[in-house]
């Protein structure tokens, strides 16, 4: 559980005072979006049991995700299509969503934080951070975000696609979901560059 953050607290100390998060989630899925989730939370946010969205069951996200809605000075989530995907690649895709949160932001950040190591097109200042989401309250808040809303997402493709078994692996390379592929072909959302590999 992220009690604190020694790199927000260091950039405080320095005069950042809205420092913004990002995180993506969807970069490996063998289907749908990726999605990317920046956040700048209030001073003193509490958000009780905060950790990266993948250490967390989908009761403890859904909860957290309200907590950091409630707590958030301002966030904001952004798609990029499985399209999308397969004409830039994934690394551009997450670069086009994670700039279209920063700029969809109400006021400019002093800093963002975000997750991973890749080249960002982000002109703001910024730094990336490995395992980010583990280490920064902002970027796993972000990643919880992220997270619930490409999995809901996900679920209500699981009712149109029924061949897939979407609510069970969102999208991910599960051998349900490879086993799927290969006995029914791609449906409109695979990410057909991806599905050429298997």
């Amino acid at each position: 559980m992220l009690k604190h953050s020694t790199f927000e607290t260091a950039l405080k100390k320095a005069g950042f005072q809205r420092i913004a998060g990002i995180d993506e989630v969807g970069r490996g899925a063998l289907s749908g979006p990726v999605v990317s989730a920046v956040v700048i939370l209030k001073a003193g946010a509490r958000l009780k049991g905060l950790d990266d969205s993948k250490k967390l069951s989908r009761p403890q996200r859904e909860r957290l995700f309200e907590l950091i809605l409630e707590n958030a000075e301002d966030y904001a989530v952004t798609l990029v299509s499985h399209r999308t995907i397969d004409k830039v690649n994934i690394l551009n895709a997450v670069r086009i969503a994670n700039k279209i949160c920063v700029d969809s932001l109400r006021t400019p950040p002093d800093m963002i934080l975000i997750d991973g190591k890749d080249k960002q097109t982000i002109t703001l200042p910024h730094q990336t951070i490995i395992k980010g989401d583990t280490k920064v309250r902002c970027i796993a808040a972000a990643s919880i975000l992220a997270k619930v809303v490409r999995d809901k997402l996900m679920y209500h493709y699981a009712r149109k696609y029924t061949k897939y078994g979407f609510e069970k692996h969102v999208g991910y390379g599960t051998f349900l979901h490879r086993s799927n592929i290969i006995k029914h072909g791609y449906c409109e959302i695979h990410r057909k560059s991806y599905i050429l590999s298997i």
